[in-house]
Formats: C-alpha cells, sequence, structure tokens
C-alpha cells in the first residue's frame, strides 16, 4: 500500500507502508491493505505509519483531507 503526504510547497513522504493511522475530524482511523475507498477530513495530529521493516513513524500535521482509493492513501495537509 502507498502512502502519499503532501502540501501545497512539497512532498513530505511517499512510500510503500503495511498501516496508516489518521487524526480523523472525527476520531482516529486507522487504514490497512485493501481498504475500503473514503475520503476523509482530518484534524490536527499525528499521522502514525508502519513501513515493510516495520519500523514506525510519525508525522505532525494541523488538518488536511484524506483520499484512500485502491491501496493508495493520499493525504493532503494544510
Amino acid at each position: 500500500m502507498i502512502l502519499k503526504i503532501i502540501s501545497a510547497a512539497e512532498v513530505l513522504f511517499e512510500g510503500e507502508v503495511k498501516a496508516a493511522t489518521l487524526p480523523g475530524s472525527m476520531g482516529a482511523f486507522t487504514v490497512l491493505r485493501n481498504h475500503a475507498s473514503l475520503v476523509a477530513m482530518l484534524s490536527a495530529g499525528k499521522v502514525r505509519y508502519e513501513l515493510p521493516d516495520g519500523s514506525e513513524h510519525t508525522r505532525e500535521i494541523t488538518g488536511g483531507v484524506a483520499d484512500v482509493d485502491n491501496n493508495v492513501i493520499n493525504v493532503c495537509v494544510y
């Protein structure tokens, strides 16, 4: 599954992940491989993601929008 975190100015992260947890406006949610398609508003918080080697990473965001479709998670942040 591919995670892309982008802002208006740059690509903050793009790569293969095993899982991603996003700070949704109605609560955090986790996306795994073959997740149903969705579009969600994001609140300020941390995007957490696990790489294929098992390492975990976080990135602080102030809000944004997530689009999940066909094992690609596009996160556009403010």
